[in-house]
């Protein structure tokens, strides 16, 4: 048997100190997470990304860079995710358009709020992604190759 990574994409969009998140139904609860999802096999990640980020926030960004790959194990699976880290800015918001299914709201929230909430976040690469961008761990999008 052929092990895969599950390839997920996510996006850190900070405006005046707080952090673009979404709150959002899984199966362990209501968890916090950045705007983030898979890719699907037709796209790039970078338009992925943007997808995902609009979707789930309603907001369109511009990815600036790639602040990092991270794998993440989920507990007590055999399931192993590889996760493609984004920063991006916002350049706008549709407040009419409907959140994807599952995103409960958007929120707007500081370091030291999401440290707060830690006990509820998706998975332990939430409050990592931001701090490696906080650290100016930024990489140009052009690393990553899309051949259509």
């Amino acid at each position: 048997m052929i092990w895969t990574p599950h390839a997920t994409v996510a996006v850190v969009v900070e405006r005046e100190g707080r952090f673009l998140m979404v709150e959002e139904e899984t199966d362990e609860g209501i968890r916090i997470n950045q705007p983030a999802g898979h890719f699907e096999s037709d796209e790039s990640l970078v338009e992925a990304a943007v997808r995902e980020t609009l979707e789930e926030t309603a907001c369109h960004v511009a990815l600036e860079h790639l602040i990092g790959i991270y794998r993440w194990p989920r507990p007590g699976t055999d399931v192993v995710y590889l996760r493609f880290a984004f920063s991006g800015r916002l350049i706008s918001h549709e407040a009419d358009r409907p959140l994807d299914h599952g995103i409960l709201r958007t929120l707007w929230m500081t370091r030291d709020e999401l440290v707060a909430e830690t006990p509820r976040h998706r998975n332990g690469l939430v409050l990592r992604c931001i701090d490696d961008h906080l650290a100016g761990r930024h990489h140009p999008l052009d690393l990553l190759v899309h051949y259509p």
